[in-house]
């Protein structure tokens, strides 16, 4: 029998209990500077440069953020996604390199300048230009300080040390040959054409800078009013083939008779717009072959109406009714329908005709054929203003009509415009000028307005300056993409159109495969790329046009492989301000040419121009780029499929023949957790300084990691509530694991052969995991990566083995096969977890590899090599079904400690019974006592009893609770029958002999 408790001798010094100095919580704000220093001090990322030797190198590449301010939410999630990339590259094996970079030319940045410059009174056109983009250099810099410590402070590495910059002057020069190439090979051309344009910023802008936002227009109504046919345009509908020749004026057919009796009617066409400034830059009014149309007399009308009784109108029959409505038309009549042959023949009147002394507006209006007509909304007819939209210009193009040039780069009209010179369209503020109104005003007072209204639509809006846009038409510099290019780098097609559709389809591997489809339809449908800004800070197009030649004209353009040499030469040695220094011209034409028969070109480079050459001047030149000048993976958001990915595309393939890059990786954008957009002024935003200050960098690392990126990505306090509940999860997993493998070392180790099933059953899931593991790594999948450790570290290790194996590490003796091969598994599952882990929580893996090893790093090991011998399908099924009825136990036995019956499930001692012979074969060749961690168990095939425990999901398993019989070991608190009959009193047999 056991001794009185009073005289049980006290055994809790001689059970192996977990020790550790690794903390429950881990005070990741103050702790990870701590890391950080470290890794500095230590030079990390070159040792692991140092180690590449012969390995496989994969190059990340670097999409540049603006140097113009503190980072936000999508920057943290940007960074550290690409982190969790080159981590797990190397961790796997490779020679990961990750070079930093930032954009520093541009809007974003001369922007803030000009702020300054208003806040101050003063005017930046004032000021010399070499001095002006002197302050944007000193701006830049001053930015990538500060962007960089933030970034650094996420844990991301990389060579922070030398980061590229579009602003360094090797950077500079090699933008500039880039442009030289497409000065060269012929694709660049200066074409005037319908661009968008910001009147506030008074420079063209890239689709990628332009958002839409809510915006309330004017919409008017307006009537063309017909005349008979003559003139050139009735001979260019001949030449264009709209028009027989006995359709032609002079008109004899039916079809034409009936167009004079309509037009002869005083019928008017009425078009729709949201554009009202753009009816003076009228040129032609579009249909749609395809589309019905009738003519419609008004019967009735309100007082109020601009329409007049009697009036016929054409309309698409479509749209006729709502167009009545809005022009407050009580009573119509459809008259007849007008056939798509007798629209072709109809020539209008320009609204304001006989308004101007000039003659300004005494012309014809051609009525032509466009399929971008539709019945969506509006009347069915398009009004046409070449120089002011796409559609309208590419069918002004087709029938070769006049372009206009009236709207000035501030958004004003021409001083010498009849009736609206200088009237503003565009305010400096980006609120609509006067334009709008007087427009109106004019078509009322000419008896042309047939209704108007206000609509609250989408609308283009600048990026940077937040004001609306215009289409407008202006001399601008374009690369052609579907010219034939005699490069010598034909094998993926001759245009830059075609290489860029063959890249996307054959040459590049996509992350999620969406973002194929998306950049392909853009491209595929895309027009000539538009290089030139009309600012100050950026690469300028370094070119030189002959004075007095025609941009058709052969020798328009300067090209000369020399000059070109020289202004690269000033580059390399001064940067891209020397072109603006007096007398560079002269300095580069020098003795090759007569400097005073050209004139240079002031324009800078779109900024997009500079991200999409970074692969010249980083993959290309750098040591540490890529051997082949491509990229192993270019990762950003959805909206650079417009951006970078886009221009880096097109630029490559009019310079390399090919995309730039071998892989795509596209994430969503961040929201809040209601699904919203983050706005400061609704308050919703989440900064990353934020969550770092409360949780730590290693938190908002693991809801990256956390998260489907590949959609648009929830955060706020909420979500980080889970998601740090999910790190305290594991960080005590990693506690139990270092604190269970106190002391180990090699003498301990067991081979696997001789190890019990449930560690081969341990090392067969870390074969499996390893395999997912490096798979899921290698798709970038770390939302899988994650889910699966995660799994792994709750269910597998905590629920299961280290359940069970908690009586075997701290009771057996030090020198027993059991514990020996319980903490041999423990440290094989410590070599792999922080490995796996380290790409995601970098610093909180650092903290548990130094725990154990404290002269090293977690950063530079590599994942480990596991035995695929370790893989044992036929022990795992085996252990699936173990499992599954230690459930039902388990189960059982939570009943029993809710009632109170027992307080630990060593007290119990159930029956279990098992209808499945190979089932109960498998669990009697197991200690399935302690499987369950009870102190005894019994195993039968006989049928369950009414009373016995049951799951659903355990079909023939019916578990009847006993308790167990003896006594409890005070050292272990087994309850066995042989309690108090060995030498150390109260003891069981085990804990007898671990005595000694």
């Amino acid at each position: 029998m056991c001794a009185d408790t009073t005289t049980v001798p006290d055994y809790k010094d001689t059970v192996f209990l977990p020790e550790t100095d690794f903390p429950m919580r881990g005070g990741l704000p103050q702790r990870e500077p701590e890391w950080l220093k470290r890794w500095e001090e230590i030079g990390i990322y070159d040792r692991l440069r140092e180690k590449a030797g012969n390995r496989t190198p994969f190059t990340l590449h670097d999409g540049p953020p603006y140097a113009n301010g503190h980072l936000h939410i999508g920057h943290a999630l940007n960074k550290v996604l690409k982190d969790m990339v080159v981590r797990s590259q190397q961790m796997m094996g490779k020679d990961a390199r990750y070079v930093p970079g930032w954009d520093c030319h541009g809007l974003p940045i001369e922007w803030k300048i000009e702020e300054q410059y208003r806040a101050r009174g003063e005017n930046k056109d004032d000021v010399d230009k070499v001095t002006f983009r002197q302050e944007c250099r000193r701006f830049a810099e001053g930015w990538i300080d500060i962007q960089r410590e933030e970034f650094k402070r996420l844990g991301v590495t990389g060579n922070w040390a030398d980061p590229y910059l579009t602003m360094n002057y090797h950077a500079e020069a090699v933008i500039a040959e880039e442009f030289m190439k497409f000065l060269m090979n012929g694709s660049l051309y200066q074409g005037s054409k319908p661009v968008m344009w910001s009147p506030v910023e008074k420079t063209a802008l890239a689709e990628a800078e332009v958002e839409y936002h809510d915006h309330t227009s004017h919409m008017i109504w307006v009537r063309f009013g017909m005349v008979r046919p003559s003139g050139p345009f009735a001979a260019a509908k001949l030449a264009t083939g709209v028009a027989t020749p006995e359709q032609a004026h002079p008109m004899v057919s039916e079809v034409a008779a009936d167009a004079l009796e309509l037009t002869d009617s005083g019928a008017s066409v009425v078009i729709w717009t949201t554009t009202p400034w753009t009816i003076p830059q009228n040129r032609a009014v579009a249909f749609n072959p395809t589309i019905s149309y009738g003519v419609y007399e008004i019967t009735a009308a309100a007082e109020n109406s601009a329409a007049k009784v009697g009036e016929r109108i054409v309309l698409a029959d479509t749209l006729a009714a709502g167009v009545m409505t809005s022009a407050r038309v009580e009573g119509f009549e459809r008259l007849r329908g007008v056939p798509a042959d007798e629209l072709a023949l109809l020539q209008l009147s320009h609204p304001f005709r006989g308004m101007a002394e000039n003659g300004e507006w005494d012309f014809d209006v051609p009525m032509l054929p466009g399929d971008h007509v539709t019945e969506d909304a509006g009347t069915g007819f398009v009004h046409t203003a070449p120089s002011h939209g796409d559609d309208d210009y590419q069918l002004g193009q087709k029938f070769g009509l006049p372009m206009t040039y009236n709207v000035e780069p501030d958004g004003s009209y021409r001083a010498d415009l009849p009736l609206f010179g200088g009237q503003v369209i565009i305010a400096p503020d980006g609120k609509d000028g006067p334009a709008n109104v007087e427009i109106i005003k004019a078509l009322a007072g000419a008896g042309k307005l047939f209704a108007k209204g206000k609509l609250k639509h989408s609308y283009p809006h600048s990026w940077r300056s937040k004001a609306p846009l215009i289409y407008r038409n202006t001399p601008q510099w374009f690369v052609a993409i579907d010219k034939p290019l005699d490069d010598g780098m034909g094998q993926y097609g001759d245009t830059i159109r075609t290489r860029a559709l063959t890249s996307i389809d054959s040459l590049v591997q996509w992350t999620p495969q969406t973002g194929r489809n998306r950049l392909y339809s853009m491209i595929e449908a895309r027009p000539d790329w538009v290089l030139s800004r009309q600012r100050a800070w950026g690469v300028p197009l370094t070119c030189f046009v002959r004075k007095g030649a025609k941009p058709t004209d052969a020798d328009f353009l300067l090209r000369d492989p020399e000059v070109n040499a020289r202004i690269l030469a000033e580059f390399e040695e001064n940067g891209a301000d020397v072109w603006y220094v007096q007398g560079f011209k002269e300095k580069v034409l020098g003795d090759l040419h007569d400097p005073q028969d050209f004139e240079q070109v002031f324009d800078v480079l779109d900024v997009w121009f500079d991200s999409g050459s970074t692969h010249a001047f980083v993959l290309r030149d750098r040591p540490d780029g890529s051997e082949d000048g491509l990229a192993d993976l270019y990762l950003e958001g959805t909206d650079q499929h417009r951006g970078w990915f886009h221009s880096s595309m097109l630029q490559a393939c009019g310079t390399k023949g090919r995309a730039p890059y071998r892989g795509v990786l596209t994430h969503g954008f961040t929201l809040d957790e209601k699904g919203m957009k983050m706005s400061k002024s609704v308050g919703n935003t989440v900064a990353p300084e934020q969550v770092i200050k409360e949780y730590g960098a290693d938190i908002l690392r693991l809801w990256v990691a956390q998260s489907d990126y590949t959609i648009d990505l929830r955060i706020g306090k909420e979500i980080l509530k889970g998601t740090a509940d999910s790190y305290r999860r594991l960080r005590n997993t990693m506690r139990f694991l270092l604190g269970a493998l106190k002391g180990f070392s090699e003498a301990e180790r067991v081979d696997a052969a001789e190890m019990p099933e449930l560690e081969r059953w341990v090392l067969h899931r870390l074969a499996e995991l390893d395999v997912e593991v490096r798979k899921g790594y290698a798709a970038y999948d770390f939302q899988g990566v994650f889910q699966k450790l995660f799994a792994f570290c709750t269910t597998d290790l905590s629920s299961v083995f280290f359940d069970i194996r908690k009586d075997s590490l701290y009771c057996d003796a030090p020198t027993a096969l059991r514990r020996r091969a319980a903490r041999t598994v423990l440290d094989l599952v410590f070599h792999r977890l922080v490995t796996w882990f380290a790409p995601v929580l970098v610093f909180t893996m650092e903290e548990v590899w130094l725990q154990r090893f404290p002269e090293g790093s977690v950063h530079l090991q590599d994942m480990p090599e596991t035995p695929a011998g370790w893989l044992d399908p036929q022990l795992a099924a085996k252990w699936a079904g173990i499992r599954q009825v230690r459930r039902v136990v388990t189960a059982a036995l939570e009943v029993q400690r809710t009632a109170k019956v027992i307080g630990a499930s060593l007290e119990a001692a159930p029956v279990v019974h098992v209808a499945d012979a190979d089932t109960l074969a498998a669990l009697r060749s197991v200690d399935f006592a302690e499987i369950c961690i009870t102190s005894d168990l019994q195993l039968t095939g006989d049928p369950e009893p009414a009373e016995a425990f049951r799951l659903p999901e355990a079909p023939g398993v019916g578990v009847v609770f006993e308790l167990a019989e003896g006594q409890k070991c005070e050292r272990c608190w087994q309850i066995l029958p042989d309690v108090g009959t060995h030498a150390h009193p109260c003891t069981c047999a085990r804990c007898n002999d671990a005595l000694g």
